[in-house]
């Protein structure tokens, strides 16, 4: 699942692995709970967020390819939030060639940035987040427009666009007549 911020990636996959009993996975949600609970990888993610940096793509495809190892994992995932970079990419592709496993579409969630500031700024007041300016928002989303460009062209013909802007069930039911030709596996529960 993949998209801008604030194009909706985090409802719709949480939306999506409901429906289809399969697990959302993704690394923000890992590391906040190692963080909460103290863990070792907690400590060392939050070492870096202190620092200010990112969370290294080798610490990030660990724990990923860890989680999509896991028994729940077995019958589908959803991936929101990874892959970020194209190493990330080349990673996973490497790691499910390994285990056998492969993807089966890249949802790349489309909404225009004036929706998106909109959506950003209404967020940030919801949760309290004085220093989500529209200044940090836009360069928030210029880094993302920076880092996935490359991303979606090494997925090329593997995305699927889809318009992120109607309400969230109207989005959920056009992935869902999307995916529904190209993994009939999910189509058991719909």
């Amino acid at each position: 699942m993949m998209g801008p911020p604030g194009a909706g990636k985090g409802t719709q996959g949480e939306a999506l692995a409901r429906l289809w009993s399969i697990p959302r996975i993704a690394p923000g949600d890992i590391f906040r709970a190692a963080i909460k609970n103290g863990t070792e990888l907690g400590k060392q993610v939050k070492a870096y967020n202190d620092a200010g940096k990112l969370v290294p793509d080798d610490l990030v495809i660990e724990v990923i390819t860890k989680r999509l190892q896991e028994p729940d994992a077995q019958g589908g995932w959803i991936l929101d939030g990874f892959p970020r970079t194209v190493p990330q990419a080349i990673a996973l592709n490497e790691f499910l060639h390994s285990i056998h496993q492969k993807y089966d579409l890249v949802i790349n969630l489309e909404v225009p940035e004036e929706i998106l500031l909109q959506r950003l700024q209404k967020r940030a007041q919801e949760q309290g987040r004085a220093d989500d300016t529209i200044e940090v928002i836009r360069q928030r989303l210029q880094e993302y427009h920076e880092k996935t460009k490359p991303l979606l062209e090494f997925y090329a013909e593997g995305v699927a666009p889809v318009d992120g802007t109607p309400s969230m069930e109207v989005v959920t039911q056009n992935i869902q007549a999307l995916v529904k030709g190209v993994c009939p596996c999910l189509n058991k529960t719909q």
